[in-house]
């Protein structure tokens, strides 16, 4: 009974360390999944961008913005400040689009920059994987009738998630890895 019982814990093991092997990402595909999250944080940034700009035409926005809801996972927000106040607003991303779309400036200019990984991905127990990239925002807002100007920069946080999805390619179940956008979180904001 004894050898039966570690016959099977050993089996259990090794069977148990396969399957983790296997949902492990080697050297190689994480460089990928690093691209792949930076290329999507490259993306939101334009997409910011052209939301945010009073050239844009409102159909073009509203395109640009269902392209960049795609880059998130459901429920996700981002955060809003000011150098007027203290307070950090959250906003669930498609309303945050909208909010940017609808600011009261005759010119708006958002640019993005100092993108980078500030942790390295850790695996979650549901077997995803959770890393951070930080970046600095250049907001400036102008008026022309009344002259007001307002500028800020603002240090974010982004929370990626990587997981192993399935898709069907010619009747065969392809597994891949997929990299989606998580909250926007603010952590400073100066002038």
């Amino acid at each position: 009974m004894k050898n039966k019982l570690i016959l099977f814990l050993g089996l259990f093991l090794s069977t148990s360390v396969a399957v983790l092997a296997q949902d492990n990402i080697s050297p190689a595909r994480k460089q990928a999944i690093d691209s792949l999250a930076l290329e999507k944080v490259k993306d939101l940034s334009k997409y910011i961008s052209i939301i945010g700009s009073k050239e844009t035409q409102f159909s073009e926005a509203n395109r640009v913005m269902d392209r960049a809801e795609e880059l998130f996972a459901p429920g996700a927000e981002m955060g809003v400040s000011s150098i007027n106040t203290q307070e950090i607003a959250y906003y669930k991303v498609r309303r945050y689009f909208e909010r940017l779309m609808a600011l009261n400036y005759d010119r708006v200019n958002i640019t993005w920059y100092d993108i980078q990984y500030i942790s390295d991905l850790e695996r979650q127990p549901d077997g995803r994987y959770v890393g951070v990239i930080t970046i600095y925002q250049r907001f400036e807002g102008t008026s022309i009738e009344t002259g007001m100007n307002y500028k800020d920069t603002t240090k974010k946080d982004i929370t990626i998630y990587v997981e192993k999805k399935q898709t069907q390619i010619a009747g065969r179940t392809i597994e891949f890895w997929d990299v989606m956008l998580g909250d926007v979180r603010v952590t400073e904001t100066s002038a």
